[in-house]
């Protein structure tokens, strides 16, 4: 990287929070999806909106690509960098600047992790609602970059619902502030848009943040079927009958047989399993925890069972919440899927995931949102078996096909990064793409920002429809990421 360039990003940030050695940049070429990878050339880490806008003007005056990144735990390649390009990455930027527990609002930094804000606001009695599993090491700017969801985002809904503004640096180095703290402000709904754009407008530099009052009760319990139809028709009939529990989540026989390994939650033995929480005042929680046990026994459960203290309620959803990490001990690879369907769906689908199980020869893991139908099949193989790589990512294409086909998404929320890129002409049309495209040409011009990513390119994905005409960034050092 040309010297003026890296003697402007250390006037920005501070010497030493520039790093070009090669195996200090080398451990930010992946996020949470290791099948994509790129060196940058150069990362800084600021510790301000100030400092991250005075890096970004630098890399713009010299039309050097850049890709915002937090805590690296995505699972679509949104934070894979751009060879030749830089990482500004916002980990040192962990600070919760206020808590206003009387307006219920947290303003913060983009490093702090989604815990740490419930964790600081514990005390006044509140919480905040988003919950990804990764929830204790993920970023507040990562979720805002993919709008995550998580466990109980059935009941409480995802980040989008919960930021109510944000500072924001644009592709050219301006401070520009969206949103507020106030319910609702006048103009164009721009954080709407920038929430869940994937870093692809601009780097997210301070969140204000919606906080919940923490229920006066909340109870887990557990329903064990002998089926995964059976499972998916009990999510069915619960969120049918008018019930909104905070959350429902399933686990079929292999990701309970992982997670049990690795934590020892006491699960049963059973083909799928149901999480089930409820939240709210005492009684109204237990009308319809009674509800809820009469309908998955009427749906062919064959064992409920209630947390009986919150020691074993968090030992439950600590078995959740490792089943991705856990799927390591029952397969020296696996691929993490990510699609939604309508819960009415989910027994369809999941027959038609193991129709593909058996076409190709390979297991997945089924470990899912199913309150509101976001799928998180794991595609198991062995990376060292000749063609087993390309035959699970073909498989994990189909299962996308297959959600899409029951009126389903590509994508819940791991976002569609560089990792589902060519898939987004199967779900929108070439004007719509043309629309998606001329919103991010109207924040960021020149193509610098998170380029690559989001949208499909003809160099990732070949001719793909619509007017869509990348700038000569966004395909530069690809064929070194692939």
């Amino acid at each position: 990287m040309d010297a003026a360039v890296l003697d402007g990003l250390r006037a920005a940030v501070g010497a030493s929070a520039v790093l070009t050695e090669p195996a200090a940049v080398r451990a930010y070429e992946c996020d949470g999806l290791t099948g994509h990878r790129a060196v940058p050339a150069a990362v800084v880490l600021p510790l301000t909106t100030e400092q991250a806008a005075a890096a970004v003007r630098v890399l713009h005056r010299a039309r050097i690509a850049f890709v915002a990144r937090g805590s690296g735990t995505g699972l679509s390649g949104g934070a894979v960098a751009i060879t030749e390009g830089v990482v500004v990455c916002l980990a040192r930027m962990r600070s919760v600047l206020a808590v206003d527990i009387a307006n219920e609002r947290a303003t913060v930094q983009p490093g702090v992790t989604n815990l740490a804000v419930s964790e600081a606001v514990a005390q006044h009695g509140y919480f905040y609602a988003p919950d990804p599993s990764s929830g204790s090491v993920c970023s507040i700017g990562g979720n805002v970059a993919e709008n995550s969801g998580g466990a109980h985002c059935l009941k409480y809904g995802f980040t989008l619902h919960h930021v109510c503004g944000v500072t924001m640096v644009t592709a050219a180095g301006d401070v520009v502030r969206l949103g507020g703290a106030v319910p609702d402000t006048p103009g164009y709904d721009l954080l709407g848009v920038v929430v869940g754009s994937e870093g692809t407008l601009g780097i997210v530099t301070e969140v204000i943040l919606r906080l919940v009052p923490r229920p006066p009760t909340c109870i887990t319990t557990l329903a064990a079927f002998d089926s995964m139809e059976s499972a998916g028709n009990a999510v069915s009939a619960i969120v049918s009958e008018g019930i909104l529990p905070a959350a429902v989540e399933m686990m079929d026989r292999l990701t309970l047989e992982a997670a049990e390994a690795a934590v020892h939650a006491g699960y049963p033995d059973c083909e799928a399993l149901l999480l089930v929480e409820v939240d709210g005042p005492d009684a109204e929680c237990r009308t319809v925890l009674a509800a809820v046990d009469r309908i998955c026994r009427e749906a062919g459960g064959t064992e409920t069972r209630v947390a009986s203290s919150a020691a074993e309620r968090a030992l439950l959803w600590r078995g959740r919440r490792a089943a991705f990490a856990a799927m390591g001990r029952v397969s020296p690879d696996y691929y993490v899927q990510d699609g939604v369907i309508p819960r009415t769906r989910l027994g369809p689908v999941l027959n038609g995931i193991r129709e593909l199980e058996r076409e190709y020869g390979l297991r997945v893991g089924n470990v899912f949102h199913a309150g509101d139908g976001n799928l998180h099949p794991l595609v198991c193989y062995d990376g060292h078996v000749a063609g087993e790589s390309e035959k699970a990512l073909e498989l994990a294409g189909r299962i996308l096909d297959l959600c899409l086909a029951e009126g389903g998404s590509i994508t819940g929320e791991h976002g569609v990064g560089l990792d589902k890129a060519c898939h987004m002409p199967k779900m929108f049309s070439a004007g719509a793409l043309a629309v998606m495209e001329r919103v991010r040409h109207a924040f960021d011009p020149d193509g610098l920002c998170n380029p690559a990513k989001l949208l499909p390119t003809p160099r990732l994905c070949g001719e793909v429809p619509g007017p869509y005409r990348p700038h000569p960034i966004e395909t530069a050092g690809l064929a070194e990421r692939l």
